[in-house]
């Protein structure tokens, strides 16, 4: 989905003068900080939509020709900088005739409301005025504003594009309820609750593993059996993972690069690839790709049909559910002799693979199709 930094003229990108209009080119001067900024979110994946009030534009007091010289300058300035804008909405009525079309109203934006390939939740407002947050807040995006004490370019650059990757995803049904909180930029100690103690030192491993902040808490109907709660743990685990990740841009998408593993001697098997993690007489093998299209494939057999209070036949079942709401391709294989040796060594290996994948390495979308 296309991410839209809407974003007002004056006092904005140029510097507004006393009188408010930039009817001259000696008015024209550029908000410091701008044309830096708008390419570290023009590289993160934003487009730009110029939204700006222009009082009595084309009346006496403020004629057409004089405003399009220095707007046309603005724009060639911009463009020869690389940084392009969609669309440049201009009102050009009077405060007093109260028109909907004048921000704060939205009713030039009105079909940016209507397109469902536009991320409104991911999309922001830069300005300089309470009407720019005003229109922020009617459109449904995040507004920032522009002034001493306020935002800069470069805090709200920071804001958008570096911002921390948290998630919080909740699921009710009438087997669990289930909340899962994961921050992927911040590492702590996990929280994690499900009833099931052995699945609950599996999560754990993910969020230790894996190099992230990991809460889940899961209430499930233990009294029938495991499958609902390992099951739905799984899907609500994997949406988190799916919005936290956002758009992908500059991840690295594939958990299976030629590196040591860390902890417990994991190293990288250089004739199969993925990850390779040893326990003791087990090993197990991931390779992850967060493309989008959810798939997995399961090579091994445990010796024994349970370890601690978790079925070992829902140890796959867990990774399924997980990339089916993930949208992860994952190839998972695993031998050994001791079952928690065998099952413990597959938390650990998928984890160690998805550190990987979600590493910020860039700015750019690991993809030559555009979209992933």
């Amino acid at each position: 989905m296309t991410r839209i930094l809407f974003v007002d003229r004056d006092g904005t990108l140029i510097e507004e003068p006393e009188d408010c209009q930039i009817d001259a080119y000696d008015k024209l001067r550029f908000v410091p900080g701008v044309i830096p900024a708008m390419l570290r979110l023009r590289d993160a994946g934003f487009e730009f939509v110029m939204v700006t009030n222009q009082d009595g534009l084309g009346t006496a007091s403020f004629p057409r020709e004089d405003f399009i010289g220095p707007h046309e300058l603005m724009m060639q300035v911009f463009s020869s900088q690389g940084i392009g804008f969609r669309e440049v909405l201009i009102d050009e009525s009077l405060p007093h005739e109260n028109r909907p079309t004048r921000k704060p109203g939205i009713d030039l934006a009105l079909h940016y409301l209507r397109d469902r390939s536009i991320d409104l939740a991911g999309s922001a407002m830069v300005g300089d005025r309470d009407t720019d947050i005003a229109f922020a807040a009617n459109l449904g995006v995040r507004g920032f504003r522009l002034g001493p004490g306020l935002e800069t370019w470069e805090s709200i650059a920071h804001a958008l594009v570096d911002a921390p990757r948290v998630a919080v995803v909740t699921r009710t049904t009438k087997e669990t309820r289930i909340r899962v909180a994961l921050d992927l930029d911040r590492v702590a100690s996990d929280e994690i609750s499900t009833g099931l103690g052995f699945f609950d030192h599996m999560l754990d491993q993910i969020g230790k593993h894996g190099g992230f902040c990991l809460a889940l808490r899961c209430e499930g109907d233990l009294h029938v059996d495991e499958h609902h709660s390992v099951e739905d743990s799984a899907l609500a685990l994997g949406a988190a993972l799916r919005q936290a990740i956002g758009d992908k841009r500059g991840i690295g998408r594939y958990g299976a690069a030629a590196e040591q593993a860390g902890e417990g001697g994991g190293e990288v098997d250089p004739l199969r690839g993925g990850i390779v993690l040893p326990m003791d007489e087990s090993l197990a093998r991931a390779a992850l790709d967060f493309s989008g299209r959810p798939h997995f494939v399961f090579d091994g057999a445990f010796p024994r049909e349970r370890v601690g209070d978790l079925p070992t036949e829902l140890v796959p079942h867990f990774f399924a559910s997980l990339c089916e709401s993930a949208g992860l391709n994952l190839h998972l294989a695993v031998r050994g002799e001791n079952a928690h040796h065998m099952v413990e060594a597959c938390f650990k290996a998928f984890a160690r693979a998805l550190r990987q994948a979600i590493r910020r390495e860039g700015r750019e979308l690991p993809s030559t199709k555009g979209a992933l």
